[in-house]
């Protein structure tokens, strides 16, 4: 903005139109007393200023102008109609003016000056918000000078304070700094530690690790100096990153030869012992196999002495008992315990072929029950019992054991009822998410859930874990018939099944037995043929 000072309005008034009309931002001052006060609360960028003036010439207000330390360098023109000898014009530069300006002005002089003068004032402000862009610039250099030249005593002080080899690199890979344990391993600060030959050199782990342009970890091995061994150690290459750019390295040796001697121990440790399990294994396997040959075969040969103990029982029962009732009471006996025998040895080979396996393929459990079902008819009859049985999914099992499951369990429903009481039997299945008797269901679990409940005799919870063991009887042989092996079947069968089987029950109230099946068995053939493997 422009300050005009004159006392007389209508020069004011002709100045200040010519150069709004310009496009200049012009202030007006009546007189020297009136135009120091808008100095002070005002910025101008060039006073055009009248000479002869009451009170305040335009000289006594340039000296007072020049004198404020806010105005001194403000550019100042006089103007003047008769003080235009060499001795007024003098006394207006002495007095801070730059230029002199007689009346009656030439408006294309004064506009010539006035935009000499705001061309100056502008490259002025820009010269001075130069130098302070600059003065800030050179701040803020050197006190990022100060704060990298602290970071890299505190980084030099912590790589000095651990206890492992630390050292800094430029970006190019240049060695900047090594702390004192560098000078176990390696004879000067720009010399690398030593490598076994045909192994990766520090150097080249290095220069991966620049091409990368990221941290890169590496295990070497580094002899310490007048040694003869090389140490196990990782090899830690960190950038430190600076507007945009990797300004260093940061790299750290971690002695890790102890741990690795160890693992390497371990290692051969396990691999010795898994060479041992895998020989056991075999031996069991032929073990197994050698057992399951012998319970074939002991098998055979216990129910051929039997078959003619019972043959030649019932021979001497008909001819000789009607003439000895004592002797045919005792050969009964001998005819029912062979039976048992008989019975106890199916049981104990059916128990030992349930290790052998079998394929796991889709089966219709349907299927198996109605099998299962038409072989029981008579006794089903006998018992007049009622059994129901809901639409059971297909399942991924063994035919063979699912059938003999289902066997055990029905006809243990059957035999353990209630007299003068028609057993009442049913047969349930559900989807469940988890191997549980009590799971919430879901539609597409992974799991079926099968259930089977009776109104038989029940039995006391007591006993619960009792009853999926092998020989064990909650019953006299007097009360019911049986060898004590039929659920212990059930659950050997479940269990290779990688299912659950669980029962409860009330004494007199009937049983409820759980059975959990997976629905695939991809996981437990998976699982069986890592372990062969």
């Amino acid at each position: 903005m422009i300050l005009i000072v004159d006392d007389r309005p209508e020069n004011l008034y002709s100045l200040q139109q010519l150069l709004e009309l310009n496009h200049f931002k012009v202030d007006t001052a009546a007189s020297g007393e009136e135009a120091l006060r808008k100095i002070l609360r005002n910025t101008y960028f060039l006073i055009i200023l009248d000479v002869q003036m009451p009170d305040m010439d335009g000289f006594e207000v340039a000296e007072a102008i020049t004198g404020y330390s806010k105005s001194k360098d403000i550019p100042i023109i006089f103007l003047s109609a008769v003080s235009v000898e060499k001795r007024f014009i003098t006394r207006g530069y002495s007095s801070g003016g730059l230029d002199y300006i007689t009346k009656p002005v030439d408006p294309e002089i004064l506009l010539l000056k006035v935009s000499t003068f705001y061309r100056l004032h502008q490259q002025t402000r820009e010269l001075h918000e130069a130098q302070e862009a600059l003065r800030q610039e050179v701040m803020e250099r050197k006190l990022a000078q100060e704060a990298l030249s602290h970071s890299l005593d505190e980084l030099r002080s912590i790589l000095e304070s651990i206890q492992q080899i630390a050292f800094t690199l430029g970006p190019e890979g240049n060695i900047e700094f090594v702390n004192r344990y560098w000078h176990r391993y390696a004879a000067s600060p720009d010399a690398l530690p030593d490598t076994p030959e045909g192994e990766p050199s520090v150097a080249e782990c290095i220069r991966k690790a620049i091409g990368a342009a990221q941290q890169e970890v590496f295990e070497v091995r580094i002899k310490p100096l007048g040694e003869g061994d090389f140490r196990y150690h990782l090899l830690s290459l960190t950038p430190v990153w600076k507007e945009g750019a990797i300004g260093k390295w940061v790299c750290i040796f971690t002695d890790i030869h102890e741990q690795k001697m160890i693992n390497q121990l371990l290692e051969n440790r396990v691999e010795e012992r898994t060479m041992e399990l895998r020989q056991a294994n075999r031996d069991l396997e032929y073990s197994n196999h050698e057992l399951q040959q012998f319970a074939y075969v002991a098998s055979h040969d216990l129910k051929e002495p039997l078959r003619k103990i019972q043959v030649f029982s019932n021979l001497i029962s008909s001819k000789f008992g009607p003439e000895v009732p004592e002797a045919e009471h005792y050969l009964n006996k001998i005819v029912s315990s062979a039976a048992r025998m008989n019975s106890l040895i199916t049981d104990v080979l059916e128990y030992s072929k349930i290790s052998i396996g079998g394929q796991f393929r889709p089966t219709d459990v349907n299927t198996i029950l109605r099998d299962i079902l038409d072989d029981m008819e008579l006794l089903v009859r006998e018992k007049g019992a009622v059994i129901r049985i809901e639409d059971m999914p297909l399942l991924h099992a063994i035919p063979s054991q699912i059938r003999q499951v289902f066997q055990n369990i029905l006809s243990n429903a059957l035999k353990f009822s209630r007299k003068g009481i028609s057993p009442e039997i049913s047969v349930s299945a559900e989807r469940t998410g988890e191997v549980c008797a009590s799971g919430e269901l879901h539609p597409e679990g992974p799991y079926c859930r099968i259930t089977v409940r009776d109104n038989g005799i029940g039995f006391d919870e007591r006993y619960l874990d009792k009853i999926f063991v092998i020989f064990q009887r909650l019953h006299g042989r007097n009360e019911f018939e049986g060898t004590g092996i039929g659920l212990a079947i059930v659950k050997k069968i479940i269990d290779t099944h990688g299912g659950l089987v669980t029962a409860s029950s009330r004494e007199g109230e009937g049983s409820s037995f759980t059975i959990v099946l997976p629905v695939h068995q991809h996981q437990l053939e998976n699982h069986i043929q890592d372990s062969d493997t």
